[in-house]
């Protein structure tokens, strides 16, 4: 006997692999950037090149004294601006980002490469693991890889005018990604998260020793550093975006899939 039109019915949608490597990342990443950001307050500017040229920093998180008081100002190229409170001075100390930002919250360079180096490799095989599973189990192909025509300009635009009026997919439509999903995924998957782990190796000595082309694959060791942190940057922006869909679609629906890996589906919806 079929279900009535308005009956739910609960149906797979992630496997047990995409959802322990989902949570897993969301942990790795969580602690790869606050750790990050501690091992950032130790020399908070960036620059291009092989070489750290202190005086033609292209971003910089400092204090200066104004008055009696000192001041937080962040230099992005020719522009600088106040930031006291967030970054460069916040806690009336000096320090590029504030102490909620960072872990551990105290000043410790050593303790932040710890947890940064211990989760980094957590990540990596986590990685590993996923594309193992998405490559022999046919996710890439089934879930991620555009189709045929959905490429297309015209579905593309089309796709970005339902996103931009939060309209999204109801029904057995919602059981797949749209083809925005699946680019903001690869593009993720495959491009920044592999160039965050290629940017971060480039910086250890280890590394440049034994494999002295990857830092001049990106221009030098401290265009390898500001790439990484530029690239943290970017995944954090995915990371808000993706939250927002999340809970515009229905974060209850979207959250069970992904702990449970089971999706609620009301036959007959449109899509």
């Amino acid at each position: 006997m079929s279900p009535a039109p308005s009956a739910r019915v609960f149906v797979a949608r992630h496997s047990l692999v995409v959802r322990l490597t989902h949570w897993t990342n969301v942990a790795a990443l969580l602690v790869l950037l606050l750790s990050g950001l501690q091992i950032f307050n130790a020399h908070p500017a960036l620059y291009w090149g092989d070489v750290s040229v202190f005086d033609r920093p292209w971003i910089a998180m400092f204090a200066a004294e104004r008055g009696e008081t000192a001041v937080g100002l962040t230099k992005i190229g020719p522009w600088t601006f106040e930031t006291t409170g967030v970054l460069g001075f916040s806690d009336n100390r000096v320090r590029g980002f504030p102490a909620w930002a960072t872990l551990p919250g105290y000043r410790s360079l050593a303790d932040g490469r710890r947890w940064h180096f211990f989760f980094a490799w957590l990540f990596v095989l986590n990685g590993l693991v996923y594309w193992s599973a998405a490559l022999v189990g046919g996710h890439l192909r089934r879930d991620l890889l555009p189709r045929r025509g959905e490429l297309s300009p015209r579905h593309l635009a089309a796709e970005a005018a339902a996103h931009a009026r939060l309209r999204f997919a109801k029904g057995e439509a919602a059981l797949g990604y749209n083809t925005l999903q699946k680019l903001a995924y690869l593009a993720v998957i495959a491009g920044l998260l592999p160039l965050m782990v290629l940017t971060g190796l480039s910086m250890s000595p280890g590394v440049n020793a034994g494999l002295p082309w990857l830092p001049e694959l990106f221009g030098g060791r401290q265009s390898a550093r500001t790439i990484h942190f530029l690239s943290a940057g970017l995944i954090v922006l995915f990371v808000v975006v993706h939250l927002l869909m999340v809970a515009a679609a229905g974060p209850a629906n979207s959250l069970r899939a992904m702990i449970t890996g089971k999706f609620a589906v009301t036959p007959g919806d449109a899509s």
